[in-house]
């Protein structure tokens, strides 16, 4: 049997280790306040999370990946199903004014999460059956009706769900993974390019029809606009990073975790780690997610053919892209999206989702032709 890329196998296995590593530090006293208990967030990950989602990361290890490619179209179809059951009352669930979530007895499915994974894989079985003849030079008006607008099509269905949920940071994260490999699927530069200008104008559009996105923009500019509300997170943030100091104040001792610093085990998990373990740990989770774009797209490069390629650049994409606006957020270089950070935040669906796209990454790095 071929072996998988070590190098890129131990880089993921790092970063699941220290997920569970700063679950286990932030979320004690988040825990204990919530549940009355200290590890209940920290085994509802392990039990619903690493567990699953490492046994089916497995096996997409093993699996055949011109099965995924011939099933991409019927997995994208149970993605959107799954995105409309989330208004299904008794199904979905409301909570915050978002529906983004559908219960199944003790266990929570988020759709949006799944959707990135099954998105890329569709895209990609998309790209390559009909790329060729945009690569060969096929006139502009068949290049339109029968790649770009389809394109749009199924960019437009998954969007209109997302937007109604409402959840505009996973569409804008679906959108550009989505541009990336549309772009190296050898298309005309004019699709790529007018996608850009539409989608620049419709995130415009969308952040002035609704009033919170606009104040989350403007206050991202001067957080002095509203420093009690929507500016307190990225203040509390910044503090509890610059309290960390070289070195940190040790794991388990910072002091934002206690209440102050919204979001804690999710949006803010990287403040708190940067609090805990200084510049020396945000230093080395950052390099590991560099390490991982690095390797995977190696991995990429040595695809076998054109559809594992594009799988492999919308993971790594996917995953590097999460990570950056997560970061970005926390230290002010981005307004504040909700995104979560991968391999370290709180989130059952997330984290299988992404251990399901690792075990299809490892899988491709195994049949490399170099």
């Amino acid at each position: 049997m071929r072996k998988p890329d070590f190098i890129l196998l131990s880089i993921c296995a790092a970063l699941l280790f220290l997920g569970i590593l700063i679950l286990a530090s932030v979320s004690a006293s988040f825990s204990i306040s919530r549940t009355g208990s200290t590890f209940y967030y920290l085994n509802h990950q392990l039990l619903f999370g690493v567990l699953p989602g490492v046994l089916l990361g497995t096996i997409a290890f093993f699996f055949p990946l011109s099965f995924l490619k011939r099933w991409s179209f019927a997995l994208l179809c149970i993605g959107i199903i799954l995105l409309g059951m989330v208004f299904i009352p008794g199904v979905g669930s409301n909570l915050g004014g978002a529906h983004r979530w559908i219960f199944v007895g003790p266990i929570s499915i988020q759709p949006s999460e799944l959707i990135k994974f099954i998105a890329i894989l569709y895209v990609a079985a998309f790209l390559t059956s009909r790329s060729t003849g945009a690569k060969n030079g096929i006139k502009t008006q068949r290049a339109l009706k029968e790649l770009l607008l389809p394109f749009l099509g199924i960019l437009g269905v998954m969007g209109i769900l997302l937007i109604l949920q409402p959840d505009l940071s996973t569409l804008g994260i679906i959108i550009m993974i989505g541009l990336a490999m549309y772009f190296l699927a050898s298309t005309p530069l004019w699709h790529t390019l007018s996608m850009i200008a539409t989608g620049t104008a419709a995130l415009f559009f969308l952040v002035q029809i609704a009033p919170y996105r606009l104040s989350r923009f403007l206050v991202f500019l001067n957080p002095s606009l509203d420093p009690l509300g929507k500016g307190y997170q990225i203040k509390q943030a910044l503090i509890g990073i610059g309290s960390g100091g070289l070195t940190g104040v040790g794991l388990g001792l910072s002091f934002q975790k206690f209440g102050t610093l919204p979001e804690p085990i999710s949006d803010s998990i990287f403040a708190i780690f940067a609090e805990e373990t200084g510049f020396a740990g945000a230093f080395l989770l950052i390099a590991l997610f560099l390490a991982f774009c690095w390797r995977g797209f190696v991995v990429a490069r040595r695809a076998p053919d054109q559809f594992s390629g594009l799988v492999a650049t919308g993971i790594v994409w996917w995953i590097t892209l999460q990570a950056f606006i997560n970061i970005g957020a926390m230290i002010r270089l981005l307004p504040m999206t909700g995104i979560p950070l991968p391999f370290i935040s709180y989130g059952g669906s997330a984290l299988v989702t992404e251990l399901i796209a690792l075990g299809i990454l490892l899988n491709i790095s195994k049949q490399k032709t170099v």
